[in-house]
């Protein structure tokens, strides 16, 4: 081991949602002096605006940062920052695979929660050194001794191994800086050996093209060599190499262990992919760095553009929003009502509506969504088996023997005086309980079988306003388990919107048509005609609404008089409504379509 290894230090801060791993974060940038004060702000490596709008991390972020210990001897610490939400969990497991360690944050207010337990089995799968950290001990709340034993009880992690402090107010951070020195391994790694770097994450440059963020972990790159990329046997001459100091610092090498940046030319974007090895052209590695896992999409949507002129822009933006986001899937689709499209794969709704913002904001491109939907696997009377993503897809139900839909096992952490509001939820969402555990006098382990489907809308929401956002969520895929779904179609004036189309639990149909039904009501402007909107199952009408006609004063210019002439021209205006009934077309806004998809169960 060199010593340029033995000084170098690589870990990612984990938790769950609000935990404090930004402010963490920004107290560690703050010590190591590479930021200016005038140009400090809060949640520094959340650079995308969404996520200091929303106040969640949505990227992994990587910092350099020098830090001299006690004894004099000067260390570089390479820090990833990681989102805390479910639905980015593929976004830490990219982050855990270029460390060594993991600093485990706990909130001393809130204690040990359910997504705390899912980062700290990932970062045990990838063999990382964790250090739990109680974070937030300035607050009047805290009960220190309290959660370390949750820690102890609920992690296993020994209590006498538990750093305690507060970020915010950068108590106890001498003890945390000798606990990641004395207790995360350097990093090891032959750096004569053959060039072996992972592709951890990736962005667009529009002057320098594809900026790659590589952990090397075997040889060394550097400009001038030639790079080979195994799983597109792409070659690129490198360009530069350098690491992260919240911007770009040039180096002349990456040894084995560095975490940095690389740049060479990459202009094709398909040669690139997320989990790829970067080696020597001149000599490869025998074989990759495992990759990651391949990504599964839990919720589909399809996206359009608002004018179809952007078509082709929509396509390009995403192929530049894949490198900076594997987890995102896509194809072309098209739809009568909206035109060409892509059908897209989500890990979850917020991850939908995180790609959504980005499309809008960083490429400019007004977009509508259809309805999110699951994969739903359907065996056909004649025994073939077929997978479906949208309602369009939906077979002939004449056809159909049985329908399977994906179901997950989720795990609910709570105080206990909000466990009877909770249960009620989630057997409203058609759950399942199979357990249910007190881990100590207060909080309550919550576990239930239960229809993805039922989670995409608006679970959440719901679950943090019974609990007050004290209770904690998460979920795991079970498998696929049979269902009773129907697609749900909503006809305006007569016609079948195919944008509008869902796949829906039989039971709740009904619910879900008159909801939807209600909001295009609202959003659809009225016009001369009367206009039925209706939600049907097949033939069967199960919702109504009516937008009822705009009348124009044709008697306005009438003064005075006898009432027959007003009459004339009421009886003339009635007729012609009668012909534009028959030959009206109905102007439906882009606003009804979201509108539409934000129709819950939660508004009946």
């Amino acid at each position: 081991m060199t010593e340029r290894q033995l000084t170098l230090r690589n870990f990612c801060i984990i938790a769950h949602i609000d935990h404090g791993k930004s402010t963490l974060a920004d107290r560690f940038i703050q010590r190591a002096h590479i930021v200016d004060d005038r140009e400090f702000h809060d949640q520094m490596l959340d650079t995308m605006d969404i996520e200091r709008e929303r106040g969640i991390t949505i990227k992994s972020q990587t910092v350099n940062l020098p830090y001299e210990a006690s004894d004099g001897t000067l260390y570089r610490f390479n820090l990833v920052d990681t989102p805390g939400h479910v639905d980015f969990s593929y976004e830490v497991s990219r982050a855990i695979s270029a460390c060594e360690g993991a600093l485990l944050l706990v909130d001393a207010t809130q204690g040990v929660e359910a997504q705390t337990l899912a980062n700290m089995y990932m970062a045990l799968e990838h063999n990382l050194e964790i250090i739990p950290v109680i974070n937030k001990i300035d607050l009047p709340a805290a009960d220190v001794e309290g959660v370390k034993e949750q820690i102890e009880h609920e992690l296993g992690l020994p209590a006498d191994e538990v750093v305690s402090i507060s970020a915010k107010m950068g108590t106890g951070l001498d003890s945390l800086y000798e606990a990641i020195v004395g207790r995360i391994p350097p990093p090891s790694g032959d750096p004569k050996g053959p060039l072996k770097a992972l592709v951890f994450d990736s962005h667009y440059d529009p002057y320098r093209g594809v900026v790659l963020y590589i952990r090397v972990f075997e040889g060394s790159v550097g400009r001038g060599d030639e790079m080979l990329l195994m799983s597109s046997g792409a070659r690129y001459g490198v360009e530069e190499v350098g690491i992260l100091r919240m911007r770009g610092l040039p180096v002349e090498r990456l040894e084995a262990g560095d975490i940095g940046y690389l740049i060479a030319g990459v202009k094709t974007i398909r040669d690139v992919r997320v989990g790829d090895t970067i080696t020597s052209a001149a000599r490869p590695a025998a074989e990759a760095v495992p990759g990651f896992r391949a990504v599964k999409p839990v919720v589909y949507s399809s996206i359009f553009p608002v004018d179809s002129n952007d078509y082709e822009e929509l396509g390009k933006a995403l192929e530049k929003l894949v490198l900076n986001d594997a987890s995102l899937v896509y194809e072309k689709t098209s739809s009568s009502a909206l035109g060409f499209g892509y059908k897209c794969g989500f890990l979850g709704l917020l991850h939908l509506e995180v790609v959504q913002e980005r499309l809008e904001r960083e490429f400019g491109l007004s977009v509508v969504f259809t309805a999110p939907s699951v994969q739903y696997r359907v065996r056909l009377r004649n025994g073939e088996v077929v997978t479906i993503e949208t309602p369009d897809e939906y077979p002939d139900p004449s056809r159909i023997e049985e329908v399977e839909e994906p179901y997950i096992k989720a795990t609910i952490i709570t105080p206990d005086e909000y466990v009877g509001p909770i249960m009620k939820l989630c057997m409203d969402k058609r759950g399942v309980q199979t357990s249910m555990i007190y881990l100590d006098s207060k909080r309550v382990e919550l576990i239930y079988e239960m229809p993805l489907a039922e989670v995409l809308f608006d679970f959440y929401d719901k679950l943090k306003s019974i609990s007050r956002g004290y209770a904690s969520f998460d979920y795991e895929i079970l498998g696929l388990r049979p269902t009773d779904v129907v697609k749900l179609d909503i006809l305006v004036n007569g016609k079948p919107v195919d944008a509008l189309s869902q796949l829906v639990f039989r039971g709740s149909a009904a619910v879900r048509a008159r909801a939807i039904c209600r909001k295009l009501k609202d959003e659809i402007p009225r016009h001369q005609f009367k206009i039925p909107i209706q939600g049907a199952v097949g033939s069967q009408i199960i919702a109504r609404e009516t937008i009822p006609a705009l009348r124009k004063d044709v008697t306005a210019k009438c003064y005075g008089g006898d009432i027959t002439r007003k009459r004339k021209l009421l009886e003339r205006q009635k007729e012609g409504k009668k012909r534009m009934k028959m030959i009206g077309e109905v102007e439906v806004p882009q606003r009804a379509f979201l509108a539409a998809l934000k129709a819950g169960e939660g508004e009946e």
